[in-house]
């Protein structure tokens, strides 16, 4: 609009035209390419890697993405490209490429249809994933220096030397490095005379045709295990199975991006304040200490783990009735296992305790450690209306003085209980879950017996705070007789 025509318009109509104008303004400096039937192959075609979110507007799934997927592409721009095709008005690109589901991630390649993404759905997690997917598979290395900057890295690193660069380990390796970056990061060099800082053994690199090494991140060095490690396998499959061996080391850092590769296995994690970006040294002062009990209890089969406590925090409550009190700064130490038993450590984990942390691992190896039964909304139904068990059920709150005083005392009675597959000595988080309308909670801790059977009629725990308390009471009115370790407690 012209001067002249401007001044005809009346201030609520100049500030719609202004509001429109900033809305243009911000669609269109998105960092996402919007792409549709008419220009997708050539536009994908153009970038070498291209990450595209096939979605439909309406897609609950596909809204919680959008600022994540967002924020990704400002921070890999000039390096990866972001994409996105609207399914709803651009159904022939979606039927093409399979689309059945929203949002679908698939990585494009010189505008070929390349994998599907499989990675994180957080701003950070596509940012690091898809960066491993940009340029080629395994870095080419020239000189020490290069090998040092490669190496000098916050993740872990996997070098392959080789006598020369036409080798068939090379190229097997280069095979194995494209199948596995989304993962892992690779480099390779053909000169061989790279590794002989790194060959702890007396050989003669002339012999040598090949070798991979895989470098620790220096944050995660310690006295209690080697930096790095070495293998002569270059080929798919041993090359993964060396790398799945070694590439966790003894003691991980555990993050959210990576919590899925360490799933299946049983893990002890220990929770606090780590940073391994200012303050390195406060980090390793507490992941020593758990890499010292490591070494003892090694090979058998019991993996060991570091963890910021903030970002686990929601699952420390849900799953293990751990709020943000707990603990103070100390560590936080819990077990999970396969079978998706959960226990945590009640005792302090402190300088002057080192020994808490060996005995629980030891009474977890040796089957004496029981397993925490921490009730939430939703195995509510699953843990304490089971028709054929009784509960005794404890309503806490975090901060309750009296509730952490009782805590070391309920977890002995569980312990002492736990041979008695039909009574469940439970907890539950008055402060982060509904409390059932049957259970007249007034302050904490309030103690409830649900007998087997009768779900609907819990009854109030009046008595004493005692093991023996609790004992005398269950021995009187429990559905089964009672059984104290390997002693059978007759009524």
């Amino acid at each position: 609009l012209n001067s002249a025509a401007m001044g005809t318009l009346s201030p609520f109509r100049m500030f719609l035209l202004f509001a429109l104008a900033q809305q243009k303004v911000f669609v269109a400096a998105s960092d996402v390419l919007e792409l549709g039937d008419s220009d997708f192959d050539d536009m994908v075609a153009e970038y070498e890697t291209v990450l595209v979110e096939f979605f439909a507007p309406w897609c609950g799934h596909c809204q919680q993405l959008a600022p994540e997927y967002e924020t990704a592409a400002t921070k890999l721009k000039g390096t990866v490209s972001l994409a996105k095709v609207d399914c709803t008005v651009n159904s022939e690109t979606c039927g093409r490429f399979g689309v059945n589901g929203y949002p679908t991630l698939k990585i494009f390649r010189n505008g070929e249809d390349f994998a599907a993404y499989d990675g994180p759905r957080s701003a950070d997690g596509i940012v690091s994933y898809m960066k491993k997917q940009a340029g080629p598979s395994s870095v080419p290395l020239h000189n020490e220096r290069d090998l040092d900057a490669f190496v000098n890295h916050f993740e872990a690193s996997v070098v392959g030397f080789f006598s020369s660069a036409d080798s068939s380990q090379m190229a097997e390796f280069l095979k194995a490095s494209s199948a596995m970056r989304d993962s892992h990061r690779f480099a390779h060099t053909a000169d061989l005379s790279l590794v002989v800082p790194y060959n702890d053994v007396t050989i003669l690199v002339s012999l040598l045709t090949s070798m991979v090494v895989l470098f620790r991140p220096p944050r995660l060095n310690s006295k209690f295990e080697d930096s790095l490690v070495k293998s002569e396998a270059v080929s798919i499959a041993s090359l993964r199975q060396f790398i799945r061996d070694n590439v966790f080391g003894l003691c991980p850092h555990l993050t959210a991006e990576n919590r899925e590769n360490m799933r299946g296995r049983d893990l002890l994690v220990a929770y606090y304040d780590v940073d391994y970006l200012r303050n390195i040294k406060g980090t390793n002062y507490w992941r020593n200490r758990v890499m010292k009990v490591a070494t003892q209890f090694q090979s058998q089969g019991l993996s060991y783990a570091v963890a910021n406590r903030a970002e686990f925090q929601e699952e420390l409550e849900e799953e293990f009735g751990l709020g943000p009190s707990d603990g103070g700064e100390l560590p936080l130490i819990t077990i999970r296992n396969r079978e998706g038993h959960k226990y945590s450590m009640q005792e302090e984990f402190t300088t002057n305790k080192r020994l808490s942390l060996s005995n629980m691992v030891g009474r977890y190896l040796n089957k004496s450690l029981l397993p925490l039964q921490v009730v939430v909304a939703d195995n509510f139904e699953e843990l304490v209306n089971n028709p054929s068990k009784d509960v005794l059920l404890e309503f806490y709150a975090p901060w309750c003085g009296h509730c952490k005083s009782l805590e070391p005392k309920y977890t002995e009675l569980g312990e002492q209980l736990s041979a008695n597959t039909h009574i469940v000595i439970a907890k539950m988080d008055a402060t982060a879950n509904d409390v059932p309308p049957t259970y007249d909670v007034q302050g904490f801790p309030t103690i409830f017996f649900v007998p087997a059977g009768q779900k609907d009629q819990p009854r109030k725990y009046e008595g004493g705070r005692e093991v023996n308390d609790f004992l005398n009471y269950l021995k009187e009115v429990a559905t089964h007789p009672l059984i104290l370790g390997n002693a059978r407690e007759d009524l």
